[in-house]
């Protein structure tokens, strides 16, 4: 096994660090930058910062936070929200971001995964898929995929999207549960395993975690790659140095 990330998610709304439950009811949690540089000193693996009113307002990726935060951060970092295409992938990596995460415009423009991994590689390309679980016997899918930070059904099956987003070029899947969302009950291990098992690259688990044991079942059972997290983080319930020697202790590789 491969060493398992540890990764900090921080979400931005209007140049600041928040946190919600199930997508909605956000909080203020803390400035993106000094949270970036507090992240890199604990020894946390990669970041990811989403800006989630980015595509919900139809507009692109807040730049002027994104410069600020490649000029300080010291590890590899993730950008999503309000990607719309390659023009505005390259912008991005021209200001020192490591990858982009597309969500909606992947669904929304499939090709656009087989042009950004054509044109920039793969390893730079996370795609992102927010995931709703219906209940058993419905007309829909039983784990369907959601877009538009949540707000809109797809009707479809978040396995064969999945598998789709592997067979265009994505690098690794960022997957979350958005039931499991800021709950601190634990990922939603069905959604994961399921999506982990029918796909070869990477697997980032992410959605739910409240304590260290969410952790180590994300990645025992749920077969992720590698778990994101922002509450517990964020608040201070759980620290990057605990996180992993945790899972060190249980066994899992883990970056020291």
């Amino acid at each position: 096994m491969e060493s398992v990330r540890i990764i900090p998610c921080l979400d931005v709304k209007e140049g600041r660090v928040v946190k919600g439950v199930n997508f909605v009811n956000l909080r203020d949690a803390r400035d993106p930058v000094e949270a970036a540089e507090a992240y890199c000193r604990e020894g946390a693996d990669e970041l990811v910062f989403l800006d989630i009113l980015a595509t919900v307002e139809n507009r692109g990726t807040m730049r002027e936070w994104v410069k600020k935060v490649a000029e300080r951060v010291t590890i590899p970092f993730a950008v999503g929200g309000g990607i719309r295409n390659t023009r505005d992938m390259e912008e991005l990596f021209g200001l020192g971001v490591t990858k982009v995460s597309i969500n909606t415009a992947a669904v929304k423009n499939p090709e656009l995964i087989k042009q950004a991994a054509a044109e920039f590689g793969k390893d730079r390309l996370v795609v992102a898929i927010d995931g709703h679980k219906n209940p058993a016997g419905s007309k829909v899918p039983r784990l369907e995929v959601v877009i538009r930070s949540g707000s809109e059904a797809t009707g479809m099956d978040i396995v064969g999207w999945a598998r789709k987003v592997e067979e265009l070029g994505a690098g690794e899947i960022l997957l979350t549960s958005k039931d499991a969302d800021g709950t601190e009950e634990g990922y939603d291990l069905e959604m994961t395993k399921a999506v982990a098992e029918a796909v070869n690259i990477p697997v980032i688990a992410s959605g739910g975690a409240g304590k260290l044991e969410h952790l180590y079942e994300a990645v025992t059972i749920g077969k992720a790659a590698a778990v994101l997290a922002a509450s517990i983080f964020h608040f201070g319930e759980i620290t990057i140095p605990e996180a992993k020697e945790y899972l060190r202790d249980k066994g899992i590789p883990v970056k020291i």
